[in-house]
């Protein structure tokens, strides 16, 4: 009765032995490898290739943009991203770089009654870097300006895409998932990328290079990596780092998530110290050279990246570390350590603040981070304002079914889950004073004893868990989701935890990696695919006839000299179409700019004429314009609109029996001064309107007429 039972044992020990032997003939063979690597970046250069030519084609589609004008064409950037193609084109149109690069950094054009470094203000090294080569190439000889430029961004996004790619595939050994990682991104593009919303915005260059640094530190983190590769990972992170800080205002934060994430890592002491210690040296070698290349931008000195490697350095020299004993013990020290590094961290950002930028704008800071995260109220329009901005929202439901129907969240959550409790694991067993598995093999089945992974499984829980903006969480839940599904190593953690015995785990886990994303690819084929080809076939009318109609009026009406008053989004179209002087721009990181652009808003509030008129020559306006589409505001989310954060912010905000209600002894001055009546017609004089602007003159002599 027991000779089945042996044979099956046997057989399952043949397995096994069998298994064992073709993982000891060791790595494949050199040409094998090449082979596999060669595939594998052909695929991945084809994927970026084939979403920029996508993106090129949707772009044109969608605004005729090969069949317009000049100034139609300029229309088309949208959300107060004109300006940053204002200063590429004006860096175009200057005698040599070098005076363009002065004009900008003395610009004295653009801000009335100001003389502002726009380099600085504005984050324009891309344009810088982007004329500059377009000047170097020859490229005016035979490319248009704007498809120069736009032909950058597009070319971006595809470095971006090839990212992706990449990353999924270094982290589940398969270039299969860097395809499903780019198939889920593109078919979530609403919700991946901001180039729909305007191209030229500062993350939709920063971005791309902030998924190659991820790329190269995914790849640094990993314990099976040759000396020479992890050069190149070193080299690679430490050259989009500094990129990465030196085109986006914002990077210093989403870095000190990441450095956040490490430091976990180094606490739980799942990653060498050595490579620990060279991350921070990168990070700090591109903070310097970013300080000094963005003229000594202090916000760099105060910023929580730099707060939490002073803070790191100061705990690693007081040595508390895990070390040996008791587990309790070894929590009580990984305590104080955390204790340690951030009381540090945060003393220093204190003192900085303090010194170079003032307690005002601490407290400006502070205000800001309690309204956020609902631990105060304010009434200020600014703060008010921001948190309205698209980046500052909380994700609404309508996201997360748009990542249900892709199949996305479900596949994010069992990979997340899976990886997440075998890190948990891990960092137990170091807790316990146990070391970590040394030999990595599949049979082992500890996904979370793999830095790379266990990184990931922080980075994507703090860009959701903070509520950040979904165009930098969604791109890696894609990424995240496709390595799991398409990685042997997660089947075979849950097969171990199962302690599958009727097939053998390794050959189950190897089977399903396979079978898994070739379902999920099939049915994404077959039911987005027309969707996304879609796309391309329709020809949407996206023609703005009224502002076409205002800029022709502004270039051929208004004096040369002329200063301009409106909402920022417009007075980014006015500035790049017809180059005239502005009160405000649509920058929402620099607070002198953003106290200027509530004063210029007080238009649709309900103040008096002469209220309106003392705030607009103070900043020097001679046209201020009007936006029916901001006067007449409706949405759902009226907490939001201009006018309801000005009344709030005025006090003319009434609360009755749970009601709210706007009062005030004067009418919204954008509907009153339509009414042409005095006292509106002694300090306004209309001299454009069509259905969505009025233009009004602002009088240098009053005229009181009764």
């Amino acid at each position: 009765m027991l000779v089945p039972f042996k044979n099956s044992e046997r057989m399952k020990e043949r397995t096994v032995e069998r298994l064992r032997q073709i993982e000891a003939l060791g790595p494949e063979t050199l040409r094998e490898r090449l082979v596999r690597v060669f595939f594998g970046c052909l695929a991945s250069v084809a994927c970026g290739m084939l979403y920029a030519v996508y993106l090129s084609t949707y772009h044109d589609r969608k605004f005729w943009f090969s069949t317009r004008q000049e100034l139609e064409r300029e229309i088309t950037f949208q959300g107060g991203s004109g300006v940053y193609y204002y200063y590429y084109k004006r860096l175009i149109a200057a005698p040599s770089f070098e005076r363009g690069f002065y004009e900008l950094v003395v610009d004295n054009r653009t801000v009335s009654g100001q003389t502002i470094n726009a380099v600085e203000r504005l984050s324009l090294y891309p344009e810088l870097i982007t004329s500059f080569i377009y000047r170097v190439t020859g490229s005016q000889d035979f490319v248009e300006p704007i498809y120069f430029y736009i032909g950058a961004v597009l070319g971006l996004q595809a470095v971006y895409v090839t990212a992706l790619f990449v990353c999924s595939w270094v982290m589940s050994g398969t270039w299969v998932a860097g395809m499903l990682a780019v198939a889920w991104y593109v078919i979530n593009r609403a919700d991946t990328t901001k180039v729909d919303h305007g191209l030229p915005l500062r993350d939709n260059w920063a971005l791309p290079y902030f998924s190659w640094q991820v790329t190269a530190l995914t790849g640094f983190l990993r314990n099976k990596i040759g000396s020479s590769t992890e050069m190149f990972c070193y080299l690679t992170m430490s050259a989009t780092t500094f990129t990465f800080l030196l085109v986006w205002e914002h990077s210093h934060y989403v870095l000190f998530i990441q450095g956040f994430c490490l430091f976990l890592l180094d606490s739980f002491d799942l990653v060498p110290p050595r490579k620990i210690a060279d991350i921070h040296k990168v990070y700090l070698s591109s903070l310097f050279l970013a300080y000094m290349f963005q003229f000594q931008n202090t916000a760099l000195l105060s910023s929580p990246l730099l707060s939490l490697l002073i803070g790191s350095v100061l705990a690693s020299e007081n040595c508390f570390q895990l070390g040996v004993g008791p587990l309790v013990a070894r929590v009580m020290k990984l305590f104080l350590h955390f204790y340690l590094v951030f009381t540090s961290g945060i003393t220093y950002s204190y003192l900085v603040k303090v010194n170079h930028m003032g307690a005002g704008h601490l407290d400006f800071i502070l205000k800001f981070l309690e309204v956020k995260f609902g631990l105060n109220t304010t009434t200020d329009f600014v703060p008010n304002f921001l948190l309205c901005q698209e980046s500052f929202q909380t994700p609404g439901q309508d996201l997360f079914l748009r990542l249900m129907q892709a199949s996305v969240l479900p596949f994010y959550f069992l990979v997340l889950t899976v990886c997440l409790l075998s890190a948990l694991q891990a960092i137990y067993r170091r807790l316990s004073g146990q070391p970590l598995c040394k030999t990595y093999s599949l049979e082992n089945g500890g996904i979370g004893e793999h830095p790379e992974v266990v990184y990931h499984v922080f980075h994507t829980m703090l860009f959701g868990g903070l509520a950040l903006m979904k165009y930098l969480w969604t791109p890696y839940v894609c990424m995240f989701t496709a390595f799991g599904v398409c990685s042997p190593d997660l089947w075979m953690t849950v097969f171990k935890w199962l302690k599958l015995k009727s097939i053998h785990p390794v050959v189950l886990s190897l089977i399903l990696s396979t079978a898994v994303p070739t379902i999920i690819g099939f049915s994404l084929w077959r039911e987005f695919s027309p969707r996304v080809l879609a796309e391309l076939s329709e020809l949407q009318e996206f023609y703005d006839a009224d502002t076409v109609e205002l800029m022709s009026w502004i270039k051929s009406q208004a004096p040369v000299a002329a200063v301009f008053a409106g909402s920022p989004q417009l007075l980014g179209a006015v500035k790049l179409c017809s180059g005239s002087a502005v009160t405000s721009l649509p920058v929402y990181s620099d607070i002198k700019l953003l106290k200027r652009t509530e004063d210029t808003y007080q238009v649709y509030a309900m103040r008096s004429a002469e209220d309106i008129y003392k705030l607009l020559t103070a900043q020097k306006t001679n046209y201020v314009i009007i936006e029916e589409s901001i006067c007449n505001e409706l949405t759902l989310n009226k907490g939001c609109r201009i006018k309801d954060l000005l009344d709030i912010s005025n006090g003319h905000i009434v609360y009755d029996k749970g009601e709210i209600y706007s009062f005030s002894k004067y009418g919204r001055f954008c509907h009153e001064i339509k009414m042409n009546y005095s006292p509106y017609t002694n300090y306004f004089t209309r001299v454009f309107w069509n259905r969505s602007y009025h233009v009004y003159k602002v009088n240098s002599v009053i005229s009181f007429q009764y």
